[in-house]
């Protein structure tokens, strides 16, 4: 089992400013995330005209827009940070778009029955990830065979569940397993219940090699509110115990280690099942 990537989603809690945009950057790198996402979306493009006609929450969305002029120093400040950036095309041009700069894209799970979004990405030859909240396994292995028929190549799927936040008991984390027995890509976990728990099993029980999560900077993001964002000093320690225990495995040897050696002489000797070995018991001294 190989330790996994852990992927902060800023969504759209950076409020259309660099600056802001950059602390999460930063701030990523910090806590020990290998990799930042960003959404790149319309609201023209990404809901019909029909829903917006009648929804003011829904075009109210354009004030969550990252502007496109953001992402060739997004990148920048990835690269200076030694983090990876990833973003989410929501429309058919962004994946041109986003190509020059990306180390991977990532596809929702509301797209995911899109053919034409999931063959745009496949043809770039760069990693996809595919989030398949609310699939079906035949939903799903569509979305594989479109992935494959255009060229694609490497391909992680994020098991998720898409009701925020998600209470544990509906988290199904051994969707993990089927996910990978069926179609043998990575898989992944991608986080809505803010719980420690939820993540170390998924990484340490079902093998999840990518961990991605919402965050925020200090809870004032527009999907704060919402319940499934974690805080930098919340996610932090988890990331660090993830990444602590893989050391817990060492090499498999049994052998004493050697700070073991000084307590040999103190198991109980096998002549009379007392402690410590009686070569030693008259020269003890206290």
């Amino acid at each position: 089992m190989k330790k996994p990537l852990f992927v902060s989603e800023v969504s759209s809690n950076h409020a259309r400013d660099l600056k802001r945009c950059f602390k999460f950057i930063e701030k990523s790198a910090e806590i020990g995330c290998q990799a930042v996402k960003f959404q790149l979306f319309k609201i023209d493009q990404l809901f019909a005209p029909e829903i917006l006609s009648k929804s003011k929450r829904h075009r109210d969305r354009e004030m969550w827009e990252l502007p496109t002029t953001f992402l060739p120093e997004l990148a920048l400040c990835c690269q200076d940070n030694n983090i990876q950036f990833s973003c989410t095309p929501f429309y058919l041009d962004a994946v041109d778009e986003l190509y020059e700069y990306v180390e991977f894209y990532k596809i929702a799970s509301y797209e995911m029955v899109w053919d034409d979004l999931i063959a745009r990405c496949a043809q770039t030859g760069k990693p996809l990830v595919l989030s398949t909240g609310m699939a079906n396994l035949d939903e799903i292995a569509h979305a594989c065979k479109v992935f494959e028929k255009n060229g694609g190549k490497e391909m992680t799927l994020l098991h998720c569940v898409s009701n925020y936040p998600t209470p544990v008991k509906e988290c199904n984390l051994a969707a993990l397993k089927t996910l990978r027995d069926q179609f043998g890509y990575s898989i992944g976990w991608s986080d809505h219940s803010v719980k420690p728990s939820v993540i170390s099993r998924a990484v340490h029980q079902w093998g999840a090699e990518f961990i991605e999560f919402h965050l925020d900077l200090e809870g004032k993001g527009e999907e704060f509110s919402a319940g499934h964002c974690w805080l930098p000093e919340e996610i932090q320690p988890v990331i660090q115990d993830v990444f602590e225990a893989f050391t817990a495995d060492g090499n498999g040897e049994k052998q004493p280690r050697n700070d073991e050696m000084v307590e040999r002489i103190w198991r109980a000797d096998p002549s009379d099942g007392l402690r410590p070995f009686k070569q030693i018991r008259e020269e003890f001294d206290g």
